[in-house]
């Protein structure tokens, strides 16, 4: 695998923010990549001992779902993420996406290897929407909960609050999360502190507990309750949601960093709460329905709900934050059909708002509420898309690590460890698919679903619009036979193919026989890394009577903007004033035609409707509107 040297690079549309102290940056990733995983004390040990699952909080019980659970944090999130994982960088970006551009399968041969990996990458990537949207519910629902602790007189009013705040969290995404995301860092510290405090004073109430630490309780549970222990591993695996979240956000943050943040903050503070969660039940089984909130003494009962749900709500920002990040990704690569991305900070290249995202993600999530009820039932869907897509990263990743050339057999052994580790939790969540657990699969199939119809769709349309093309050459010998009229100022034509004459230039051509003197030939490019730099932005080839073509090159993680890179093209020697140009556009309607294959008629169905209501070439490029000139046409597809 990589290095994992980060290399951040400048665009020529947004900034990198500068590099700072591993301190502040293990501070920041408190707040960003702990956030979900770190407000897991408030539901996950409880949920072992729900009446769905049943039960006793025996000492032999107790010892052993604490067990799971500490060697859960150790092997899936200490070993597998942030030793093994965290190796696979893409120029020191994190995530599916970034394993899946590390195997480079775009242009692989349908069934082969690389074409299967890309698919299961995709898919699960598409997971990962339907946790987006399960993580906000069942997190500040679980906080909110803790009001019932102190008085039954709240119970009515723990939904309509959850939906309270969960309305303001998306309300305020167009504003952006850089002014008050600098405080998330910080407040996760005192949360985690908090945690720990908590911890040492239930396990002061009995010390015994830490006996937990021998797996061997863990393995005893689970073997001597057969079924129910499979259930009740479904259950534990709770306490690791949220380890995705590790490697996603390698990016923003390094790998030091976020190992310093776990090792230092989150592991122990973690492993001290749920020990004194545990002691708490044993020295107190009657607070087995809220163990977190029974470590708290009962004047700070209030106050721990306040703080526990500021951190639900930034542990909620940071998976809404992801989701944006995911999206963009996805558009960038061609997997989901372009729409608008507004950039809410210059400085910082991840700080985005994507409108319908939001709102669809502030549905899901409020319906989710609504229908479930409580953070009991949710814990039922949630689960299933994470371990799902465990199993996925484990598998990409060895076939990654082969890549850049690991040893068969250790990349192997590793692989094999982790995946039995993956598909135990994978199997335990599958249990409760017909609980709940459906939900995820349902998001995911459907996000999948679209990636795999536009993605079709667009190749295929790209091969209908490109056959019978004029080539460039045989262009430019019908000039040279019979010059068009030339007139003064710069055209921008944007096209895919590089040999092939733009479709709206011979149709402008036919209508007017005119050009303009300059014309630019314009391609955008995404390559398979997160970020390309400004200094290897464009490319320029000068062609002839006055004709130049331009590829621009950006990253996954890039949002293009073609003035700012056609101004940065002086640089390399074209002089273009991108105020003073005009961009000729394309705007196809999409015609479908009836076909035999039922199918095939609700595919192409699907894909005129998306093509429909996707971003605009305008929009997505950042395109002055008052300078663009579109022609339509209709395509029968």
């Amino acid at each position: 695998m990589n290095s994992g040297n980060q290399t951040p690079s400048a665009t020529s549309d947004t900034q990198q923010s500068p590099k700072r102290p591993a301190i502040a940056l293990s501070l920041a990733a408190l707040g960003v990549v702990y956030g979900d995983i770190g407000t897991s004390p408030l539901y996950a040990f409880k949920q072992c001992f729900s009446s769905e699952i049943g039960i006793a909080p025996t000492l032999p019980n107790v010892l052993g779902v604490l067990s799971l659970i500490v060697w859960s944090l150790i092997l899936v999130v200490s070993i597998k993420y942030l030793w093994f994982i965290l190796k696979a960088d893409n120029n020191g970006e994190g995530g599916i996406i970034a394993l899946v551009a590390l195997l480079n399968p775009w242009n692989a041969a349908k069934g082969s290897r690389r074409n299967v990996l890309m698919v299961m990458g995709l898919f699960g990537a598409a997971l990962l929407f339907g946790d987006g949207t399960i993580t906000p519910a069942i997190s500040v629902l679980s906080a909110v909960e803790g009001l019932k602790v102190e008085s039954s007189s709240f119970n009515h009013l723990v939904i309509p609050i959850t939906v309270a705040i969960l309305l303001m969290l998306f309300a305020v995404q167009n504003h952006g999360t850089s002014k008050i995301g600098a405080l998330f860092g910080p407040v996760m510290l005192v949360w985690f502190s908090v945690l720990a405090i908590m911890g040492i004073g239930g396990i002061l109430q009995y010390p015994g507990v830490f006996a937990a630490f021998n797996p061997a309780y863990g393995i005893r549970l689970l073997l001597g309750n057969g079924m129910l222990g499979l259930i009740i591993l479904g259950t534990v695996f709770l306490s690791v949601t949220g380890a995705e979240a590790l490697y996603a956000d390698m990016g923003h943050f390094g790998r030091d960093p976020i190992r310093l943040a776990w090792f230092c903050v989150a592991l122990p503070a973690l492993l001290l709460n749920y020990f004194g969660q545990g002691a708490t039940v044993l020295a107190h089984p009657e607070t087995i329905s809220h163990p977190f909130y029974g470590l708290a003494a009962d004047w700070a009962h209030y106050p721990l709900v306040f703080l526990a749900t500021i951190a639900t709500i930034i542990a909620s920002q940071a998976v809404i934050s992801g989701v944006f990040s995911l999206t963009r990704q996805a558009i960038q690569l061609g997997q989901l059909p372009p729409i608008e991305i507004i950039q809410t900070d210059r400085d910082h290249i991840g700080q985005i708002y994507i409108p319908f995202i939001n709102w669809a993600l502030m549905i899901a999530t409020i319906g989710l509420v609504i229908t479930f009820r409580s953070s009991d039932n949710l814990a039922s869907a949630y689960g299933l898309a994470v371990s799902a897509d465990m199993v996925v990263t484990t598998i990409l990743a060895y076939f990654v690590a082969r890549r850049f050339g690991w040893n068969k057999f250790g990349a192997g052994s590793l692989a094999i460890i982790f995946l039995i580790s993956d598909l135990a939790y994978f199997l335990a969540n599958l249990l409760k698919f017909f609980d709940g657990g459906w939900y995820p699969v349902l998001v995911a199939s459907m996000i999948f679903a679209i990636m795999a119809i536009w993605r079709k769709g667009v190749i295929s349309l790209g091969k209908l619009t490109t056959q019978n093309r004029e080539p460039l050459t045989e262009f430019f010998a019908r000039l040279k036979t019979n010059p068009p009229l030339r007139f003064p100022g710069t055209a921008v034509y944007l096209t895919i193919t590089l040999d092939k004459t733009p479709q709206l230039l011979l149709k402008e051509l036919r209508h007017a026989p005119a050009l303009h003197e300059r014309i630019i030939l314009v391609t955008v490019k995404t390559e398979d890394v997160p970020r390309v730099p400004s200094a290897e932005r464009a490319e320029i080839i000068a062609l002839e009577q006055g004709f130049h073509r331009v590829i621009l090159h950006y990253g996954y993680m890039q949002t293009p903007n073609l003035p700012v890179a056609l101004r940065f093209c002086e640089v390399l020697g074209l002089e273009i004033d991108p105020e003073t140009t005009t961009f000729y556009v394309g705007r196809d309607t999409l015609i479908v035609t009836p076909r035999k294959s039922i199918f095939k008629n609700i595919r192409n169905s699907i894909f005129a409707f998306l093509w429909r209501n996707s971003a605009r070439v305008a929009t997505t490029y950042k395109l002055p509107p008052d300078q663009v000139v579109s022609l339509g046409r209709q395509i029968k597809i």
